[in-house]
C-alpha cells in the first residue's frame, strides 16, 4: 500500500508542476505545458481547519488550488487519483513571522573611538532618522531560496510572512508560499502587514540610543505623519507618505519581552492601533497584563535549555528568574490559552528548526489542547492576515497547501510524508515500517519470555518480560535488527541479539554473557493496541510546572499582600507635623490611609502589631533615584525632552524590594545627566510585585531632569566633538535656544486654539513637536524641573536663565556648592537635593563641605537627602543623620530630609511624608531609632500594603533554597536523561551609582546599546 501511494504520487510530479496559469506573461523558450494538475486525494482524514475533520474523505486541486473537499466529491475525468486511506491530510500551516527570502540585515558595530553621526545618510526625501524606513517593501526585497524553503516545507510550512527586520518602522511584510517558482507566482500578499519594533537595526544614526528614546521616536513618526497627510505639499517625505500608507495593513510589533509588549501597546493605544505583537515567550509572567493589552501574540516556540548545575557553585550563578523560566516556559501558549488570548506560533527564533514540532508538542504537554496548536498553526495567523480564502484552510478555493500525515499531526511517532504547495508536491519524508507489537522470544534452548516492542514508530523501545523484567535496546536498520537486554535485573550481563525480518516475525543469531553462539527467533502475537499507544501519550502529559510568583524574580511571592487595617500600639511615633514625636503612641491604617494617630487607639478587626520599644515613622521618598528604570540617558542630543522615563520602568529590579527593606516607599525615577535638557521624569512607589503602570503614582505632577557642568559638555567622552555644547557657554545657549522655541511653538498652538470652529478648518494646526511641547509646558507651570548642578557660576547661570525666559526651577539636584547661592534660590523659592558628605570624586566637588545640607536648611530652603545611588538608598536613615552630627541639626529636622522635604519638592506633601490622618499609609515601623546605623526595618507600608516584612523575609529567604534546590534537581534530572545544557552564567545586575561616577560606563552603555 505504502509503496503504490508514493508511487502514484511522485506521477503527479510533472502533472501538477505543469501548472501554468499563473505564468501567463511569461514566455517559455519551449513548448508550454497546459496540463490542468487535476488531483483527487481519495479516502484520507482530511482535516479541512482546525476544528472539523472528515473519515474517508476526497481532496479534489485543480490548478493549485482546493476545488472540493468531503465525503460525496465526484472525481471528475482525467484526474490523477490518489489513495490516500490511512492517511491524514491537514492545511499547509502558516509561520506569520519570518525572514524567509530576505536579505541579512547588517548591522555594523561602532567602535568607542568613532564619531557619532548625527544626521541620516540616506540620500533622498526620506525621513530625518534612518530607523524609519517604511517604505521597504519586502516584496521587493524578496527572492525565492531553495534551501531555506525546503527547511520550512519539512517543518510542514505552506506560506511564511516574510518580514525584513531592520528598523524601527520597517515597512511591508509579504505573505508568500514555499513554492520552489519564481517570486511573482509564490507571492500571495505583497503587502500583508506593516512591521515596528523599538530596535533600531541598521541604523548607524545615534538617535536613538536608549529605548525610551526609540518610543519617543515612534511616536513622533505617528504624529508626524499625520501632519504630513494633513498638510499636502508642505514637505516631500517618502517615508512618512508611505508610514500612512501602511496603517492600513496589520500592524505587527517585534518586542524584546514581556515589558515590551506592554510598553507596544501603549503607543498602539495612544494612536488608534492594534498591534498583533511578537513575543519572547515570557508573556505568561504577566499575564493579567498582556492579557489586558487585547493583542493578539506571535509565540516563539523557542524555550531555554536546562542549565549545567551539577558543580554547586555553577548553580549560584543561576537567578531564580532564570531557573524558574526554564521550567515553565514551555507552558506558556497554554497559560495565554486559558487565559482567552489570541495566538499563532512562529518558528522563528529557533536555533534548529527541527525542535520546532518536539517544542510544539512540549506546549501541548504542558496543557495546550491540540486543536489550539492546530489553530494557531493555520486558522490564527490566516485570520490576523485577512488570508482566510487562502491559506489555513482546505476550503474550496483555498491554495492547494496541504500536508499528508502518517498519523495525528501532533502525535509522537508522527511523520509528515509530503507537504503540497500550490498544488506542487513535495516529499518530506518516508513512513517507518511499524514494528510494535507483542512477540513471544525464544534464545536457544531458555524457557520463552514475552518481548513488548513499544516507544513510537521511529524510536522503538523494547521490554522483555518473565520472572524478571528487563528493559533494553531495539534498532531497525530495513530488514535487519539488533536487540540487546541484560540477562536479570541485577546482572550487567547482556545478551546481544541481530537478525533479520521473516513476514512479520523476527529470528537470528546472538551472544549470550558467556560467549558462546546462540539461534533466536520472536513470533509476532499482536499489535501495540491502541489503548497502549493513548496509555503512554497519556503518561507522557503528566508535567510539574511550578508556581508562578509576582515579580517573576527572586523575593517573588505566589500572592501579593494585600491591603488590611493595621493598628500599631505603644511606638514613638514620628509624626512630622507640629506634634512633634509622640511616645507611647498608637498609628491606625485603614483602607491605604492613615486613619488615626494618637494615644489609646482600638479599631475591631484591625491587625494589632505591638510598637513597644520600636519607632513609626513616614516612608522615606528619595528624590532623586535611577533603580527600576532600564535605561538612563537618551544621550545623542542636547535636547531631549520628548523621552519619557515612565516608557522604560522596570517593575522587576530587585533593587525595588532592597530599598522597601531600607523603609523607601516612594522614588523619583530620573533620566541622567547627558545632555542639557533630559526626559521627563517617573514618580513611583514601590510597589513590589505590582505592573510598571501600576507603581506610578497617580495624579503626581510632572517633572523633567536638567542638566550643568562636565557632562552635558561631554568633557568626558574623547570623540564626541560633534554635538552642541562643547562649552559651558554653550549650554546657556541650548536653553536659551530652546525655550525661545518652544515660546514660538506655545503661541503658534495658542493662536490656533483661540480660533472658532469655522477658521480652524480652514487653517492649518501647526505640527505637534513632542520636544517643544514639553517645554511648553514648563514655561506654562505645568511641569517642574529637577536640575543637576553643582558649580556656583553655573547655577546662577540657570536662574538668570529661567528668569529671563520665564520659567522655574523647582529644584537643584547635587548643588553641592548650594551653601553658596543660597540666598539667591531662596528668593526664587528653589528646593534643593543633595548628598550629605560626596566629594572629591571629580573637580566639580572640589568645593562640597558636610555644612552644605544643614546651610541651605537653616536659610529657609527646602532640602533633601536623595541617593543617585542604588546602594545608598537603603540607608538614606543614616544619610540624613549626618547632618545631625556635621550641623547639629535636630533629628526631627534630619529625619525631614528624606520623608515630609522630599514629599514637598515632588509636590506630594498633602499626601505623602509625614504621619497624619489622611495621608497615604506610606508608614515604616523601625526597631530602633530611625537615624541609628542599628535601626533596621520591620514593616514597610506602601498604601497600608506591607510590601515589606522582616519575618516574611527570613521565610521567603527559606522558601527560595527549597525552590532553588528544587529546580536544581530536576535540571540534574533533565541532563541525565538527555537534555541539551547550557553554561551557568550569573548576569550582571545593573546597579546604578552616581550619575557622575558612572557616566563613562553610562556611556559604554550606550555603545553596546548602538552595538547590538
Amino acid at each position: 500500500m505504502k509503496k503504490r501511494f508514493l508511487t502514484i504520487a511522485a506521477c503527479l510530479a510533472l502533472g501538477v508542476a505543469g501548472n501554468v496559469v499563473a505564468q501567463e506573461t511569461f514566455p517559455r523558450n519551449g513548448v508550454y505545458d497546459e496540463r490542468p494538475g487535476l488531483v483527487a486525494l481519495t479516502n484520507a482524514t482530511i482535516h479541512t481547519d482546525y476544528k472539523t475533520t472528515v473519515s474517508n474523505a476526497t481532496l479534489l486541486i485543480r490548478n493549485g488550488q482546493v476545488e472540493a473537499v468531503g465525503t460525496k466529491v465526484k472525481v471528475p475525468a482525467g484526474a490523477v487519483v490518489v489513495d490516500a486511506k490511512g492517511k491524514h491530510i491537514y492545511p499547509g500551516l502558516v509561520d506569520m513571522y519570518s525572514d524567509y527570502g530576505l536579505p541579512e540585515v547588517k548591522i555594523e558595530k561602532r567602535g568607542w573611538g568613532s564619531p557619532p553621526q548625527m544626521e541620516s545618510e540616506k540620500k533622498g526625501a526620506y525621513n530625518w532618522n534612518q530607523a524609519i524606513r517604511p517604505e521597504t517593501n519586502a516584496s521587493e526585497l524578496f527572492t525565492v531560496n531553495g534551501k531555506e524553503a525546503e527547511e520550512l516545507r519539512k517543518l510542514g510550512f505552506g506560506a511564511v510572512l516574510a518580514v525584513h527586520e531592520d528598523g524601527i518602522a520597517r515597512g511591508t511584510a509579504a505573505l508568500v508560499t514555499l513554492a520552489d517558482k519564481r517570486e511573482n507566482e509564490v507571492v500571495i500578499m505583497d503587502k500583508a502587514a506593516a512591521a515596528l519594533s523599538f530596535d533600531k537595526g541598521s541604523s548607524k544614526q545615534d538617535y536613538p540610543n536608549s529605548p525610551m528614546g526609540a518610543v519617543a521616536l515612534l511616536r513622533q513618526t505617528y504624529l508626524d505623519a499625520q501632519w504630513n497627510a494633513q498638510n499636502p505639499g508642505k514637505e516631500q517625505n517618502i517615508s512618512l507618505e508611505a508610514f500612512n500608507n501602511t496603517n492600513k495593513y496589520p500592524q505587527i510589533f517585534e518586542a524584546e519581552n514581556k515589558l515590551y509588549v506592554l510598553r507596544a501597546d501603549k503607543v498602539g493605544d495612544e494612536f488608534g492601533k492594534q498591534y498583533i505583537i511578537k513575543g519572547a515567550g515570557d508573556e505568561y509572567q504577566m499575564l493579567k497584563e498582556v492579557k489586558a493589552t487585547n493583542a493578539p501574540l506571535i509565540l516563539t516556540v523557542s524555550y531555554p535549555n536546562a542549565y549545567n548545575v551539577e558543580d554547586p557553585f555553577d548553580a549560584r550563578r543561576v537567578s531564580m528568574q532564570d531557573m524558574k523560566h526554564w521550567e515553565m516556559a514551555p507552558a506558556n501558549a497554554a497559560m495565554l490559552q486559558k487565559a482567552g488570548v489570541t495566538f499563532a506560533f512562529t518558528a522563528a527564533d529557533l536555533k534548529d528548526k527541527k525542535d520546532f514540532f518536539p517544542n510544539v508538542r512540549k506546549a501541548i504537554q504542558y496543557g495546550l489542547p491540540e486543536e489550539e496548536a492546530l489553530k494557531a498553526l493555520t486558522a490564527t495567523p490566516a485570520k490576523l492576515l485577512y488570508a482566510e480564502d487562502k491559506v489555513g484552510t482546505l476550503k474550496a478555493g483555498a491554495l492547494a497547501n496541504f500536508l499528508i500525515t502518517t498519523d495525528n499531526l501532533f502525535a509522537e511517532d508522527n511523520i509528515i510524508l509530503e507537504n503540497w504547495v500550490q498544488g506542487n508536491r513535495y516529499k518530506v519524508s518516508e513512513a517507518p515500517t511499524d514494528y510494535r507489537g507483542v512477540y513471544t522470544l525464544k534464545v536457544g534452548r531458555q524457557p520463552a519470555k514475552k518481548l513488548l516492542i513499544s516507544g513510537t514508530a521511529s524510536k522503538p523501545e523494547l521490554q522483555v518480560i518473565g520472572a524478571d523484567t528487563v528493559k533494553g535496546k531495539v534498532a531497525f536498520n530495513g530488514n535487519l535488527v539488533t536487540l540487546s537486554f541484560n540477562k536479570d535485573k541485577k546482572s550487567n550481563e547482556a545478551i546481544r541479539l541481530s537478525g533479520w525480518l521473516s513476514g512479520k516475525d523476527l529470528q537470528g543469531e546472538g551472544q549470550l554473557p558467556d560467549a558462546s553462539a546462540v539461534k533466536w527467533n520472536a513470533v509476532f502475537s499482536e499489535a501495540m493496541t491502541q489503548q497502549a499507544k493513548n496509555d503512554a501519550a497519556k503518561a507522557a502529559k503528566t508535567v510539574d510546572v511550578g508556581q508562578m510568583i509576582y515579580p517573576f524574580v527572586a523575593y517573588g511571592q505566589t500572592e501579593l499582600p494585600k491591603q488590611e487595617t493595621v493598628l500599631i500600639k505603644n511606638a514613638t511615633v514620628w509624626t512630622n507635623e507640629k506634634e512633634g514625636i509622640l511616645e507611647n503612641a498608637d498609628v491606625l491604617l485603614k483602607n491605604g490611609k492613615i486613619a488615626k494617630v494618637g494615644k489609646g487607639l482600638s479599631e475591631s478587626g484591625a491587625k494589632v502589631i505591638d510598637g513597644t520599644g520600636k519607632h513609626v515613622t513616614a516612608g522615606i521618598i528619595d528624590e532623586h533615584s535611577h533603580i527600576a528604570i532600564e535605561a538612563w540617558n537618551e544621550a545623542t542630543q542636547s535636547v531631549t525632552s520628548e523621552v519619557r522615563m515612565a516608557d522604560v520602568v522596570t517593575s522587576e529590579d530587585i533593587n525595588i524590594y532592597r530599598q522597601l527593606a531600607g523603609g523607601v516607599t516612594a522614588s523619583q525615577l530620573l533620566h541622567g545627566s547627558a545632555n542639557p535638557i533630559g526626559g521627563q521624569s517617573a514618580i513611583i512607589k514601590l510597589r513590589w510585585g505590582k505592573s510598571p503602570d501600576e507603581l506610578l503614582i497617580e495624579g503626581a505632577d510632572p517633572y523633567i531632569k536638567f542638566a550643568l557642568g562636565e557632562n552635558v559638555k561631554q568633557s568626558n567622552r574623547s570623540n564626541a566633538t560633534i554635538r552642541f555644547p562643547q562649552s559651558r557657554m554653550g549650554v546657556e545657549q541650548v536653553y536659551v535656544d530652546a525655550f525661545t522655541r518652544a515660546k514660538e511653538y506655545d503661541q503658534a498652538w495658542k493662536s490656533y486654539n483661540s480660533l472658532s470652529k469655522a477658521k480652524k478648518a480652514k487653517t492649518s494646526a501647526p505640527r505637534r513637536d513632542l520636544e517643544l511641547e514639553t517645554l511648553a509646558q514648563i514655561l506654562n507651570g505645568e511641569r517642574f524641573i529637577t536640575c543637576h548642578s553643582y558649580v556656583q557660576s553655573e547655577i546662577n547661570m540657570m536662574m538668570k536663565v529661567a528668569d529671563q525666559m520665564g520659567f522655574k526651577v523647582n529644584t537643584f539636584t547635587h548643588i553641592l556648592e548650594g551653601y553658596k547661592v543660597a540666598d539667591k534660590m531662596r528668593e526664587r523659592n528653589i528646593g534643593a537635593g543633595t548628598f550629605s558628605d560626596w566629594w572629591a570624586y571629580k573637580m566639580e566637588v572640589k568645593d562640597a563641605i558636610p555644612y552644605n545640607a544643614g546651610i541651605m536648611n537653616q536659610v529657609g530652603i527646602v532640602t533633601a537627602i536623595n541617593s543617585d545611588d542604588a546602594e545608598m538608598a537603603r540607608r538614606l536613615n543614616q544619610e540624613a543623620a549626618k547632618s545631625v552630627k556635621y550641623t547639629g541639626m535636630s533629628e526631627e529636622e534630619a529625619l525631614k530630609m528624606v520623608t515630609l522635604n522630599p514629599a514637598k519638592l515632588l509636590h506630594l506633601d498633602n499626601r505623602m511624608g509625614s504621619i497624619k490622618a489622611g495621608k497615604d499609609a506610606d508608614v515604616v515601623l523601625w526597631n530602633n531609632h530611625p537615624l541609628s546605623v542599628y535601626a533596621k526595618a520591620e514593616k514597610t507600608f506602601v498604601d497600608g500594603i506591607a510590601y515589606f516584612d522582616i519575618k516574611r523575609d527570613e521565610q521567603m529567604r527559606t522558601e527560595m533554597e527549597k525552590e532553588r534546590m528544587r529546580l536544581t534537581q530536576k535540571m540534574l534530572s533533565a541532563k541525565a536523561n538527555g537534555a541539551r545544557t547550557q553554561a551557568a552564567v550569573s548576569k550582571r545586575e545593573s546597579k546604578r551609582a552616581s550619575e557622575d561616577h558612572c557616566v563613562e560606563a553610562e556611556y559604554n552603555a550606550e555603545e553596546q546599546y548602538l552595538a547590538n
